[in-house]
C-alpha cells in the first residue's frame, strides 16, 4: 500500500423502508474513503500539481473502487457513482480537486464499473470529523433522475490539517422508491407557464 494512505474507510447503507412501507426496490449505497497525506502540504503554493497527480491519483482510483465494486456484489451491480475530497485546513481545496477531476482517478473508477457519464462530485476544505454529502447519478445516462441521489461520508479522526480525504461512492440502483419521472416521460413545459407559477 502506498505509504501516503494512514487509512481505508468502507460504508455500506441499504434502505429498505421510507415512511413505513417497504421500497420497491433495495438500494445499496457504498462509499470508500482513503485517508492520506497531502503530498503538497507544506510546500506553499505549487504551480503544477500534475507530478503528484500521476504518482498518487491511479493507485487511489483503483484501491478504492475495488472496495466498492467488493461491497455492491460486483461491477455489473453498479449502476450510480460520484467522487469527492475533503481538505485538511493546512491545504488548498485544489488539492483534493487535482486528485480527483483528473483521468488518473476519474477515468479509473468509470472504466472498472464500465460507466460513460461524467462523475458527479463534490469537494470541500474542513477540520477532522467534518461530513460530506456526496452526489451520485447513472454512470451511463446521467440524466436519469431517479438516480439523483445521495450518500454522507464522515471520518471521525480525519483529516487532520495535512491530509486529504478522498473518496468514491456508488450505488446498486436508484432512490427509494423514485417516481418523479424522466425527460421521456415528461410534457412539453412552456417557460411562460414557469414564469408565471406560484408557490
Amino acid at each position: 500500500m502506498d505509504p501516503l494512505i494512514r487509512k481505508i474507510v468502507t460504508m455500506t447503507e441499504d434502505v429498505v423502508a421510507e415512511l413505513g412501507r417497504p421500497v420497491d426496490r433495495i438500494t445499496r449505497r457504498a462509499v470508500a474513503a482513503a485517508v492520506i497525506r497531502n503530498p503538497w502540504h507544506g510546500r506553499g503554493y505549487v504551480a503544477d500539481l500534475q507530478p503528484e497527480v500521476r504518482d498518487v491519483a491511479p493507485c487511489l482510483a483503483r484501491a478504492l473502487t475495488g472496495r466498492l465494486i467488493d461491497a455492491l456484489g460486483g461491477a455489473d451491480r453498479v449502476e450510480a457513482f460520484g467522487k469527492a475530497a475533503i481538505v485538511g485546513v493546512d491545504g488548498e481545496t485544489e488539492h483534493g480537486s487535482a486528485l480527483i477531476h483528473t483521468p488518473y482517478f476519474g477515468d479509473v473508477l468509470r472504466d472498472a464499473v464500465d460507466g460513460t457519464s461524467i462523475i458527479a462530485f463534490a469537494e470541500q476544505r474542513a477540520a477532522p470529523g467534518a461530513p460530506l454529502t456526496v452526489p451520485l447519478w447513472h454512470k451511463t445516462a446521467s440524466a436519469t433522475r431517479s438516480h439523483y441521489q445521495t450518500v454522507e461520508i464522515r471520518v471521525g479522526d480525519a483529516p487532520r490539517p495535512d491530509e486529504i480525504v478522498v473518496i468514491a461512492a456508488a450505488s446498486s440502483g436508484s432512490r427509494p422508491n423514485a417516481r418523479i419521472g424522466d425527460r421521456t416521460t415528461d410534457s412539453a413545459v412552456e417557460i411562460t407557464e414557469l414564469e408565471g407559477a406560484t408557490p
